[in-house]
């Protein structure tokens, strides 16, 4: 469903098991930067009425996440601690190149939001699966739906913005196995997309 190209490592679920509160310090700055990814979209594109709607509730719902991932964080007796570089945006951002029409830049930018949620989708199913503490894993499974709704929503968007579907399916393709090959160098990290 997810159209990703390199499956994680299902060893990483081990990784992050071993390193949770990192995970979900790492999972609560996340969260955040979705949000701020919504505003920022907001902010750039105020012209797109159904866009600006979409991601003022995804803005809305991404800060409910971070507090959900910050209370649990408490709760275990974690501290939320610090932000740390997330490679694997920083990797994909590389992707497209900068300039271009108005209308390219926003196809690109929710692109790369659309794949970054696919890949926390996947990562949410895999902790979901895999961890001992159940209820830690339901967590993840409810959050992983989330993920899928957002992945699709702006995959739905940069098609409808774009103006020819078949660009933005080549591109999609394109930035899928482009970020097939970054996963080939992550997934041994304790962090979400690490």
């Amino acid at each position: 469903m997810l159209g990703l190209k390199l499956p994680t490592d299902p060893r990483w679920a081990d990784i992050a098991e071993k390193n949770i509160e990192e995970i979900l310090v790492d999972h609560a700055y996340c969260e955040q930067k979705a949000a701020s990814t919504a505003i920022s979209l907001i902010v750039s594109f105020p012209e797109y009425s159904d866009l600006v709607n979409a991601m003022t509730a995804l803005a809305r719902e991404e800060m409910g996440h971070f507090k959900m991932v910050h209370d649990r964080l408490l709760n275990m007796g974690f501290k939320m601690g610090w932000d740390r570089k997330d490679e694997y945006v920083i990797q994909l951002l590389k992707f497209f190149p900068k300039g271009g029409s108005r209308s390219t830049q926003l196809v690109h930018r929710l692109l790369i939001a659309g794949l970054i949620e696919a890949r926390s989708c996947e990562r949410f199913r895999l902790l979901s699966e895999e961890l001992e503490n159940k209820d830690l894993a339901k967590f993840y499974r409810d959050l992983m739906i989330s993920e899928a709704n957002h992945y699709t929503m702006f995959l739905k968007f940069a098609r409808q913005y774009g103006e020819d579907r078949k660009v933005v399916d080549q591109k999609w393709e394109d930035l899928l196995e482009f970020e097939a090959k970054i996963m080939k160098d992550l997934g041994t990290k304790e962090s979400i997309h690490g």
